[in-house]
């Protein structure tokens, strides 16, 4: 007899310490689907291993695989390839949310399919899929670069030129730039709609999960930002900022996605562990 096929979605994540997969994890937690871990870790000059590129040319993190049955052939299995972690965390939620609010409700009553028919909160969450990776991700890799600029990897009787032109550019660029998003974000949490505490109203949702990686980053570039302040501590300026990445890190969810991968790294005898941003 044959064994009988699964419909259930077979999903696995290469995972790639000091990246943005740990959000994944969390995401495919929430989500409530099975699925696998394959580990990755940079090498000494913080690239990603060749490896990654027999999953996907570019060979990032993360990218998820995901096998179902093929809709044009049920009888057969399709694997399909996701990279970009806005595209998979789309993909993921739009598929196999199932009515959770990690997916906002589209449509105000009785204005379903009408353009502007949509609600605040959907509105704020397509803005905030974009968001994280598209606007604010870049200055914080600028900033990345300028610690470079400073560290022991250029050589010592450069070191004070290089880091010269790094503390220029951060006074010039970098830390307006994110004083301008730390005011924005706090503006936004101000106006959450139904005065909720997340982007987008009340619930958790995946636009949320994606915003954790930078602002846990922007909190790591807070002392550069605190000198620009003065004496004002960031957690002061920005407290809507700060009480809503500690309320993200204090998600079950989150904490769950942290403990299995630990687990699941204890398993394989891995030294290696995640940076303070993830813990």
């Amino acid at each position: 007899m044959a064994s009988q096929r699964t419909t259930e979605p077979r999903v696995k994540l290469y995972w790639l310490n000091e990246s943005r997969a740990q959000r994944i994890v969390w995401l495919l937690e929430e989500l409530g689907l099975p699925y696998d871990v394959e580990f990755f870790y940079r090498d000494g000059n913080m690239q990603a291993p060749p490896e990654l590129r027999k999953i996907h040319p570019l060979g990032k993190s993360p990218i998820v695989t995901i096998t179902l049955p093929d809709p044009a052939d049920p009888t057969k299995q399709k694997e399909v390839v996701l990279a970009e972690s806005g595209v998979i965390a789309q993909y993921l939620t739009e598929q196999f949310a199932n009515g959770k609010t990690l997916l906002p409700k589209r449509y105000r009553d009785g204005q379903e399919g009408q353009p502007g028919g949509e609600t605040d909160e959907w509105l704020r969450y397509q803005y905030y899929l974009q968001y994280p990776e598209g606007s604010l991700m870049p200055p914080l890799l600028v900033g990345l670069i300028l610690q470079i600029l400073k560290g022991p990897k250029i050589p010592f009787f450069i070191r004070p030129i290089t880091s010269s032109v790094a503390d220029k550019m951060s006074a010039a660029f970098l830390i307006p730039e994110l004083i301008h998003h730390l005011d924005f974000l706090e503006s936004q949490l101000e106006t959450s709609p139904d005065n909720g505490n997340y982007l987008c109203g009340n619930d958790l949702t995946t636009a949320d999960i994606l915003m954790s990686f930078p602002l846990q980053l922007v909190r790591e570039r807070g002392a550069a930002v605190h000198d620009a302040r003065g004496k004002d501590r960031l957690a002061d300026k920005y407290p809507k900022v700060y009480a809503y990445l500690k309320r993200l890190e204090e998600e079950p969810g989150y904490k769950r996605a942290e403990a299995k991968i630990k687990e699941l790294e204890k398993r394989k005898g891995q030294t290696q562990t995640p940076r303070k941003y993830f813990s």
